[in-house]
């Protein structure tokens, strides 16, 4: 008798325990991040999709249509390390793809770093100017180091951020050449991808290369802007010392990244070998030749048709090496759109130009008329204003003091709507616009001043392109995609702050979160 009842107790405690015995661990992470993606247009163009890219996720993951980037200043960089690290530019060290240097008055690649020299490039990067850890770096980690960490990008900024400190490696396209490329901060570039500039050179088949619409002009209508009733062909010579940066804000630029993706998941052997390992992919949708969606509409719902079409070969490959039952893969969006055009002046919307080159001008005599003869002012940048700090504390002067006469210079300049010194930004926060320019900035790189424009007004910089700056408030609804092993498939329009999609990765992975991260991971088991 009491054998029969030990028996049935031993039975009770064990079956419970199989039936909430979680399965493997996953073999394989897959990072995807585009470019400016909107979810509007994802959602608009579906009926030109296949069933096995974007449809496949939306159907087989966990959805969020709604990420938040509560950031005053949003560019692939910016996106990129935020996704990543869990964490804002304040603590991960990444307020902007280009920084102002205020002691030599230059503006350069935040992640250029001298140290290392470029291989197949005269590029010199590295990911030191990372702060806090990503999610690629607790994927090393993990291992103990033996896990391989890729990183692959139309951009040498969006590879970098993604791969992290210490990945295996990162590449991307030369601007110059057309090579893929790296630097030697990295120590595994595999041979072969370097062989494919020679086997498969974008040099040698960029002439013939031509970018024309899937589907005929008359079904790209997910986006209403008036074009040209014709279609369109791109092409890129190698005549024009541009055409490989072109070529980079194609759509056909996926395809390559794509190439290269699959190559080192099936050559690397990427969750195969008994560690965790992970590839993070760059991709972009981000209007052509960084024009707007008055001038590129078609264009840009292409580049969706043929993304969804490159996803679905990066699936297919992933199901054949390793299995999507092994594998855990993310999408999302860099959080912004740069496709928004100033109106004809037909319209009569209020506008204006605004110009930093006299704007600095006319602040520096204001502040020669107080303080005496001198370059007061080092630069403009970003919308933002910096002080020659040197002279003011040689010439004994508070720049505090300097900064609130120069605010209140500032401010009744015609297209300013407003002006904060950064002491006001980082000591005496008020609001939430002060609050999110203290998230977006970084004290070494940050300027003395910050100048919100007026809607509608545009910045005109003077230089050789007369390159302009549409001022334009826009919200963009940018989606988070995380389809894994036991995650049901569900969507969720309750809105998730960026800064939650790198903890949640990492729960699903059983990793630890990135050593920056404050935000909860989402529900999604």
């Amino acid at each position: 008798m009491n054998k029969v009842i030990a028996t049935i107790l031993l039975t009770l405690a064990v079956v419970p325990a199989k039936a909430v015995a979680p399965g493997e661990s996953p073999k394989l992470v897959v990072g995807i991040t585009v470019d400016q993606l909107r979810s509007d247009y994802l959602y608009a163009l579906q009926h030109l999709f296949g069933e096995k890219g974007f449809k496949k996720m939306l159907s087989n993951g966990v959805v969020y249509d709604k990420v938040l980037f509560d950031l005053p200043y949003m560019d692939k960089a910016v996106a990129t390390a935020t996704i990543y690290t869990g964490t804002i530019p304040f603590y991960n060290g990444i307020p902007a793809e280009i920084v102002f240097d205020a002691v030599s008055r230059k503006s350069r690649l935040l992640l250029t770093d001298a140290k290392y020299m470029g291989n197949a490039t005269d590029d010199t990067y590295s990911a030191r100017a990372l702060r806090t850890s990503t999610l690629s770096d607790e994927v090393k980690i993990a291992g103990n180091g033996l896990g391989r960490v890729y990183a692959v990008a139309p951009d040498a900024t969006t590879s970098i951020l993604a791969g992290g400190h210490i990945a295996n490696c990162a590449f991307w396209i030369d601007d110059e050449t057309g090579k893929w490329v790296t630097t030697t901060y990295y120590n595994d570039a595999p041979a072969y991808i370097l062989q494919r500039n020679y086997t498969q050179s974008l040099s040698s088949r960029i002439d013939t290369m031509k970018w024309m619409p899937l589907y005929d002009a008359g079904q790209y209508t997910a986006i209403p802007y008036y074009t040209q009733p014709y279609s369109f062909k791109h092409g890129f010579s190698r005549g024009d010392r541009t055409c490989y940066e072109r070529f980079k804000t194609s759509a056909l630029v996926n395809r390559e990244v794509t190439d290269v993706a699959i190559e080192l998941i099936e050559n690397g052997m990427l969750g195969k070998r008994g560690y965790l390992d992970m590839v993070n992919i760059g991709y972009t949708a981000a209007p052509y030749n960084t024009g707007d969606i008055q001038q590129y509409g078609i264009e840009l719902q292409d580049t969706y048709v043929r993304l969804d079409r490159d996803l679905a070969r990066l699936f297919d490959a992933i199901e054949k090496s390793v299995g999507l039952q092994n594998t855990v893969i993310f999408l999302t969006s860099t959080g912004y759109f740069t496709g928004d055009g100033r109106e004809s002046s037909v319209f009569n919307i209020c506008s204006g130009e605004f110009y930093p080159k006299r704007a600095v001008s006319l602040l520096n005599m204001y502040l020669m008329a107080m303080y005496g003869s001198g370059e007061w002012v080092a630069g403009y940048h970003h919308n933002q204003i910096y002080l020659n700090r040197q002279l003011i504390k040689e010439r004994n002067l508070d720049l505090d003091t300097i900064r609130d006469k120069c605010a209140a210079f500032l401010i009744d300049m015609e297209g300013v709507q407003d002006v904060y010194t950064l002491q006001r930004i980082l000591l005496r926060s008020t609001n939430e616009h002060t609050d999110a320019l203290r998230r977006g900035l970084l004290p070494r790189y940050s300027g003395d001043l910050f100048i919100e424009l007026v809607p509608g007004w545009e910045v005109v910089h003077e230089d050789a392109a007369n390159t302009r700056e549409y001022v334009r408030h826009n919200a963009v609804e940018s989606p988070f995609m995380l389809m894994a092993p036991q995650v049901p498939a569900r969507k969720i329009t309750t809105p998730v702050e960026v800064t939650a999609i790198a903890p949640t990765v990492a729960r699903v992975l059983r990793i630890r979160s990135p050593n920056g991260c404050t935000a909860m991971p989402e529900s999604v088991l």
